[in-house]
């Protein structure tokens, strides 16, 4: 598997993963391969969720000439391989932790740009006509031990209370009843705006809006080098062809090769993300588990478990994988998932999964993102920590804005690039100690 830490280029023209979602999306090429030099005011890198909505809002909204370039096809990366959680938030800090880093005021502040990116999916799922099955909103987080159960009402409290932010505390008993049995469940914070999607839908969706607004594409295209040059313009070089433009802005977030950008990839730290689709529940599977809901679901573990029934009753179920690519099709890591998911419903022990696959999310060395200019006329966007279904989308336009020389909102999102890792050789060395240290506080400590 393609693994950023290690290889120079990405690969070109690869086919979408075996998953659930490519196997149940209609899936369309944006364009073809680049095969003769061209000019263009913006080059967007990457044809995931961040890039065409940046290169749909430039179009759009500033009647600016796009082309879009990507390695392989719409939705290859993480756009297409997620879980379809469309979240209020990115990164890995809740409301609480940065009201304590920045203060109550600028927290207040995170939650709105984080409930405009909700906004923002809807607006474009309606502006699209996207068919990308959203369901029913709601999500759990889930406390996977007592003591961390027992400290539910007072977080669901702080919320409404600093936030105005209608979550709602559910006990453990009423978990049960209503939403599931799960034997690791201890009660859970409930938040009314988050809703799943196909992801792959989605992105399949963004890409023709994209393509409607004047977008050209090209895929089996991958940018092996880029200058900028003395009267201003950069050029950005593909295997068949080279591209001189006046903006160019890199939506490869987990994705980017190590030799392409190496100040954006020594500031992530790309992390490997494993999901399993089991075969459809039968009635009495989804009676005795509960599962009758279309709630998304992730637990407080340091190493989190995430997982939605999907329309068709299957469970999408996923967690932590391989640290290296090469390790990401390896059979441990796909039944490590299924055992947990018995772990948790062990009434559901005779049930076996039909679909796996993973994929790259990266990871900031502060646990934010960042949308910024790194260079005169250079942008990116980047760090989601593997919750940026809404973001990423927000991102795109705020990518857009800000190319244009708008203002963005008063946020350390908007303010700085991302940090560099400290000794970035040795980031997985790191990634394997937490997992270690996630493993032993989730086992002894919470």
């Amino acid at each position: 598997m393609y693994d950023p830490l290690v290889h120079s280029s990405i690969e070109q023209g690869v086919s979408y993963p075996a998953s659930y979602w490519s196997a149940n999306t209609s899936l369309q090429s944006l364009g073809t391969s680049l095969q003769h030099d061209i000019n263009t005011d913006v080059v967007v890198v990457g044809a995931g969720y961040t890039g065409l909505s940046c290169a749909y809002q430039l179009a759009a909204q500033f009647s600016r000439e796009v082309t879009v370039i990507e390695a392989n096809n719409t939705g290859w990366g993480c756009s297409g391989r997620n879980a379809g959680f469309v979240l209020r938030g990115t990164g890995r800090l809740g409301l609480s932790q940065l009201s304590k880093k920045f203060g109550l005021d600028t927290a207040k502040l995170f939650h709105q740009e984080y409930g405009a990116g909700i906004a923002q999916v809807h607006r474009m799922i309606a502006e699209g006509n996207i068919v990308c099955e959203p369901q029913p909103s709601g999500y759990l987080k889930v406390a996977h031990t007592a003591k961390l159960g027992r400290d539910l009402p007072v977080q669901a409290e702080y919320l409404q209370r600093n936030f105005s932010y209608p979550v709602q505390y559910v006990s453990a008993d009423q978990l049960k009843r209503d939403y599931m049995q799960n034997t690791q469940a201890f009660g859970a914070i409930r938040f009314p705006d988050c809703f799943g999607v196909n992801p792959m839908a989605l992105a399949q969706g963004y890409a023709s809006l994209a393509k409607q607004s004047g977008v050209v594409a090209y895929t089996g295209t991958p940018v092996l080098q880029w200058r900028q040059q003395p009267k201003g313009f950069i050029e950005v070089q593909t295997p068949s062809a080279t591209v001189r433009c006046k903006q160019l802005i890199f939506a490869t977030n987990g994705y980017t090769p190590k030799n392409l950008f190496p100040q954006l990839n020594n500031a992530c730290l790309p992390v490997l993300s494993s999901v399993i689709v089991t075969q459809p529940l039968n009635a009495e599977q989804l009676e005795v588990s509960g599962l009758n809901h279309t709630q998304l679901v992730m637990d407080t573990r340091a190493l989190k478990y995430y997982y939605r029934k999907l329309p068709d009753n299957r469970l999408l179920f996923g967690g932590r994988s391989a640290v290296h690519g090469k390790d990401a099709t390896k059979p441990i890591y796909p039944a490590r998932l299924l055992n947990a998911l018995k772990a948790c419903f062990p009434m559901l022990e005779s049930l076996r999964y039909d679909y796996h696959w993973s994929g790259w999310v990266a990871v900031s060395y502060d646990d934010l993102p960042r949308v910024c200019e790194a260079q005169p006329n250079v942008f990116y966007s980047a760090g989601y920590c593997g919750s940026g279904v809404s973001f990423s989308t927000l991102a795109g336009l705020r990518l857009a804005q800000l190319a244009m020389g708008h203002g963005l909102p008063a946020l350390p999102l908007y303010q700085s690039s991302l940090r560099p890792f400290p000794l970035p050789g040795f980031r997985r060395i790191g990634q394997q100690a937490f997992y270690q240290w996630g493993r032993f506080k989730d086992h002894f400590l919470s």
